[in-house]
């Protein structure tokens, strides 16, 4: 089954609402039709527990039955610790947890780093700071498994147990055109394809389903 990293912004209502422009009811719906897209091709999700729009979705995908919803937790953090994420990580709808486990990525700096590499692509629902930092990271730290940095070479796993980046399908980025402004910075887009990466633009629900149906036939093969 895929597993799908969901970043985005955290500040709904300054980020969707004001930055974007983007109406409550609009936005409602668009949080719909992803979750939608994502258990109808049967992916499973996982995310940081934290408010935003990554965790409204997942609200929304366990609501339709979708199939495992995975928290990324520092749960070892002695500088920030995690008591802030508590509501999250205990979410229930409709009597069912929201988060089915966790995966331990030990401190809030390897959290950062890491927390793209646990799928098999990222789903980017905004361009905000975090997300920006965590989709970087995610390619950096791919390029290494794969040899595309000089003189290293780490394997995936060594990393941690649960890094898939590149494992099934050729690692991707979906960005949902809907929640951005504008498209990629071109040189991290370029940074992207250099490191073997590839970069999948969708303009609505339609596309983000089709998108997700192409990336199982690839796995399958």
């Amino acid at each position: 089954m895929l597993r799908i990293s969901l970043i985005g912004a955290g500040d709904i209502e300054y980020h969707y609402f004001h930055l974007l422009n983007i109406k409550e009811e609009e936005f409602k719906k668009e949080l719909s039709d992803i979750a939608e897209a994502l258990v109808d091709t049967c992916c499973e999700i996982v995310l940081l527990p934290d408010k935003g729009v990554c965790f409204e979705i997942a609200k929304e995908y366990k609501r339709r039955g979708g199939r495992k919803v995975i928290g990324t937790v520092p749960l070892s953090d002695e500088d920030f610790g995690i008591e802030h994420l508590r509501p999250y990580i205990e979410a229930k709808i409709n009597g069912r947890k929201v988060f089915d486990e966790f995966i331990d990525t030990n401190n809030w700096y390897k959290q950062n780093l890491t927390h793209c590499i646990f799928g098999d692509a990222i789903l980017m629902l905004g361009n905000s700071l975090g997300a920006l930092g965590e989709l970087a990271y995610g390619f950096y730290i791919y390029k290494l498994f794969i040899g595309n940095k000089s003189g290293i070479q780490v394997k995936r796993k060594a990393i941690h147990p649960e890094a898939r980046a590149g494992g099934k399908i050729p690692y991707s980025v979906v960005i949902y055109e809907p929640f951005i402004k504008e498209r990629l910075n071109y040189e991290i887009e370029a940074y992207i394809e250099k490191s073997n990466g590839t970069v999948f633009y969708v303009k609505n629900s339609t596309e983000l389903k089709e998108t997700f149906e192409k990336f199982k036939l690839l796995a399958s093969d």
